[in-house]
């Protein structure tokens, strides 16, 4: 192979509003494993801060969270959470991805809806991180549909993270360019650049892998490539063991990235990049389409979001919520602070997790929804 392979690590943090604050309640140690696992984040990229390149992606209600003084001191004895604000600001090793607020799954929730859950999270990242520009887009739970491309453009997002099962030819080109180069898609005469995510070496990332192992099967799939290749991997940073585990030996940071990145610097196997510095070298090539889909779940395959869609009620509160948003847009916007209220109310039913979990956190869906027709219909 006549290329060094650019390795493009890319990781998500959600929580659901609230859930912190009542984990620390009920479930004092599941809380502290999952700030934690946050708090690890910059504390182990420090040790490889020449060669370490991680794409982050922060839910606004993690934001909220995370930035709230209550919050802030009851978590004080764990982490300190203001200072592991700031430590994210670090734009040697991190480049914050920007995404919806309250997480939804975007292709779910009504299109009316997109641009306030894009700005509102725009707004509470731009005050936390101190800047206008971010260039990538995480869509949540990687929920894509072509027709997010023109908001996108207008959001001055460069490039999209999208699912590799997902990704089909418009213009001809072989497995491997498809799946290691970005590329165009096209939708309404707006184009974006789409970042390919590698869909079966992201699943060996979020269940547990070394290092010689990735490098020998990144090595495998490139090794025809007469191009530069990307390869870009997605999973989620705060859950399961692999990054939970507070164990030096049985945790994704201390077990696989130090090992990786001291072969880095060392000068073999993969070179860690930011997927802009890699845009700004070698552009995007080729067109494709990307079909509506998710990531993979533990359960489903992402194709048709069964994950949050699979029961007749989660697609009813789907049905509820665009409704109640359509009633909302009906009613303008006249500064009215019951509609303010509802409408956020609203935005928050969206939330990816009240659908995820089957019917279990449905309720939670319309408690919002319910309060939210209350404000409207008094």
């Amino acid at each position: 192979m006549p290329y060094d392979v650019s390795h493009a690590l890319v990781l998500n943090l959600h929580q659901p509003p609230s859930n912190l604050d009542d984990l620390l309640t009920d479930s004092p140690w599941e809380a502290t494993e999952i700030l934690y696992a946050l708090d690890r984040i910059p504390r182990a990229l420090w040790r490889h801060e020449q060669h370490a390149r991680l794409h982050l992606s922060l839910s606004g209600t993690l934001l909220e969270t995370l930035s709230a003084p209550a919050f802030q001191q009851r978590a004080y004895g764990i982490v300190d959470c203001g200072a592991l604000l700031w430590h994210l600001q670090n734009t040697r090793t991190i480049r914050i991805l920007g995404t919806a607020y309250y997480h939804p799954v975007l292709p779910l929730i009504p299109p009316g809806d997109w641009a306030e859950q894009l700005a509102r999270w725009r707004g509470i990242a731009g005050h936390l991180f101190a800047r206008t520009d971010f260039g990538g887009f995480w869509p949540p739970e990687m929920g894509f549909r072509m027709e997010m491309i023109p908001l996108l453009r207008q959001w001055g997002y460069r490039y999209v993270l999208v699912d590799s099962e997902h990704v089909e030819l418009v213009s001809p080109m072989r497995w491997e360019r498809l799946r290691y180069r970005p590329h165009v898609a096209r939708h309404d005469g707006q184009e974006i650049v789409v970042v390919v995510r590698d869909r079966e070496l992201s699943d060996a990332q979020e269940s547990g892998m070394d290092a010689d192992w990735f490098v020998r099967e990144v090595g495998e799939r490139t090794r025809w490539c007469d191009f530069p290749p990307l390869v870009t991997t997605c999973t989620d940073g705060d859950n399961g063991g692999w990054f939970r585990n507070t164990s030096p030996h049985a945790n994704f940071w201390s077990v696989f990235h130090d090992d990786l990145l001291q072969r880095v610097t060392a000068g073999g196997g993969l070179r860690p990049t930011f997927i802009d510095d890699y845009l700004d070298s070698y552009g995007a090539d080729g067109e494709v389409r990307v079909k509506p889909g998710a990531w993979n779940t533990g359960w489903h395959h992402g194709t048709g979001f069964t994950q949050w869609t699979g029961s007749a009620a989660q697609r009813d509160a789907l049905t509820r919520v665009a409704e109640l948003s359509q009633d909302l847009r009906a009613r303008g916007a006249d500064g009215r602070e019951d509609l303010r209220e509802a409408h956020w109310r609203v935005l928050r039913a969206e939330t990816s997790c009240n659908f995820y979990w089957g019917e279990a956190w449905l309720p939670r869906c319309h408690a919002d929804l319910d309060e939210a027709e209350r404000l409207l219909t008094h």
